[in-house]
C-alpha cells in the first residue's frame, strides 16, 4: 500500500470516529447530563481557586510549571487513549482533548498550589508529590472510575497512574528548576 493510500484510509476511518465520538457526546455528554456540569466544575472551580491562593511574587515560575504539568499529562493522556489503556465516557466537547477539565485544570491546579507550598515553606517536593499522587491514583481515580467517568483497561492500574503523576511532576519540576536557573545567570 501506497503513503497516499494508508493516509486516504488513516483520515477515512479518523473522520468516522469523530463522527461517533460526537453522535456519542450529544446522546450521552452534551450540556443536558449532569456529568458535563461536573466535568465543567472540574475544569472552572481549580482556575477560580487558583486565582485566589497564586503567590503573585512567584506567579510565573507557578504558572510554568502547571503549564508543563499541564502539558504532559495531556500527551500522556492522548497516548494512553490512542493505545486503548484508557477512556473518559464524558467529556466537555467532542473536539478536544477528552478529559480536558482534569488535564487542564485540576490536576495541573493541584500539583501548582503544591508546588507552591513547597516553595514557599522550603519542604521536600518529591515527599509531598508522592502523597499527592497517590491521593489522585487511590482515591480520585476510583471515584471516577465508580461514577462511570473513566475506565483504565488492559492491565492500566492506580499503581500506574501514581507513577505517571509522579514522573510528570518531577519532569516539570526539573524543567522549571533547569530555567530559574537559566534565566538568573
Amino acid at each position: 500500500m501506497s503513503v497516499e493510500e494508508y493516509w486516504n484510509k488513516i483520515n477515512n476511518a479518523s473522520a468516522k470516529v469523530s463522527s461517533l465520538i460526537r453522535s456519542y457526546w450529544h446522546e450521552h455528554s452534551d450540556w443536558t447530563s449532569w456529568q458535563f456540569w461536573i466535568i465543567l466544575a472540574c475544569l472552572i472551580f481549580p482556575l477560580i481557586v487558583l486565582l485566589i491562593k497564586l503567590d503573585k511574587e512567584k506567579s510565573l515560575q507557578i504558572l510554568f510549571f502547571g503549564y508543563t504539568i499541564h502539558m504532559l499529562w495531556t500527551y500522556t493522556e492522548i497516548v494512553l487513549i490512542r493505545l486503548g489503556y484508557m477512556d473518559h465516557h464524558y467529556f466537555l466537547l467532542p473536539f478536544l482533548p477528552q478529559a480536558i477539565g482534569i488535564t487542564s485544570s485540576l490536576l495541573p491546579v493541584s500539583f501548582m498550589l503544591l508546588y507552591q507550598y513547597c516553595v514557599k515553606h522550603n519542604k521536600n517536593f518529591l515527599l509531598w508529590t508522592i502523597v499527592l499522587s497517590a491521593v489522585i491514583a487511590y482515591v480520585f481515580v476510583p471515584i471516577e472510575k465508580n461514577i462511570g467517568f473513566l475506565a483504565i483497561l488492559k492491565g492500566l492500574n492506580n499503581f500506574h497512574i501514581f507513577l505517571i503523576d509522579i514522573v510528570n511532576s518531577m519532569i516539570a519540576y526539573g524543567l522549571t528548576k533547569f530555567f530559574i536557573t537559566f534565566y538568573r545567570k
